[in-house]
């Protein structure tokens, strides 16, 4: 599995709707003339069951889009881990920008989920990225290199963690960092990674940002981009399977 698309549902869908999409999917990769790279679903908490109903013996895997950084305990509306893999999840994601920006999560914050999702057995999908501000003051490589130093466990390598580059000026807003960009920072994020894990060889460094289906193959064979975290397009069956299509086989 040389690719990894990740469909980020937010905070969207029923659990018809999401019984339905899941099952459109699946339905595609039992049909699919060739393998499809590797496909993880992340619907809002409440809707991972349904999920995991519909997926269970599939190839598609499932995550949450959040966790805690302790197993158990008083966080009222938090979810746990631990919870998270006993349910059947495998994947979670850590640090989105609307995590860091609406709920003011740090760097170590983000760590901290990332070294509890690690314990729990899930693989942790941690976000970094820069905001439009921080991109035109020309701090895009800073940033990165803060982030990336901040966020990553230590205990993480290339087998059990997988990275999403979301410039934060691009999400849901219909704009797309250039290739050469993407390339840039996608490089910096395998040096960096690589000196401090043991090597980035085999790292799944994903692209966040306005992916559709119109951008994807381009995105996709880019240097260094090795799958995709999908916003809005990965609720719309048609749309996020031309995505996971475009991907190099």
């Amino acid at each position: 599995m040389s690719h990894l698309i990740a469909g980020n549902w937010k905070m969207n869908g029923t659990p018809a709707s999401a019984e339905a999409l899941a099952a459109e999917l699946i339905a595609r990769v039992r049909n699919a003339k060739a393998p499809p790279p590797g496909v993880v679903l992340c619907p809002p908490a409440p809707l991972i069951p349904a999920v995991l109903a519909v997926t269970k013996g599939t190839p598609v895997a499932v995550g949450g889009q959040d966790c805690h950084a302790k197993e158990k305990g008083a966080h009222t509306g938090d979810v746990s881990p631990v919870l998270l893999a006993e349910l059947g999840c495998r994947f979670v994601i850590v640090g989105h920008s609307e995590r860091r920006a609406d709920h003011g999560e740090t760097d170590a914050s983000v760590k901290a989920k990332a070294e509890a999702a690690l314990k729990a057995g899930l693989t942790p999908i941690i976000c970094v990225g820069e905001t439009e501000g921080e991109r035109e003051r020309g701090e895009t490589a800073r940033v990165i290199a803060r982030q990336v130093e901040g966020s990553i466990p230590q205990a993480s390598t290339a087998a059990n963690t997988v990275i999403a580059y979301e410039p934060v000026w691009a999400i849901g807003t219909g704009k797309t960092a250039t290739t050469a960009d993407i390339a840039a920072v996608h490089a910096q994020i395998a040096d960096l990674f690589g000196a401090g894990h043991g090597g980035a060889s085999g790292l799944k460094i994903l692209y966040g940002g306005s992916v559709k289906a119109a951008n994807a193959k381009e995105i996709l064979a880019t240097a260094n981009v090795r799958g995709a975290l999908v916003g809005g397009a990965s609720l719309d069956a048609d749309e996020f399977w031309k995505i996971i299509e475009s991907c190099p086989r």
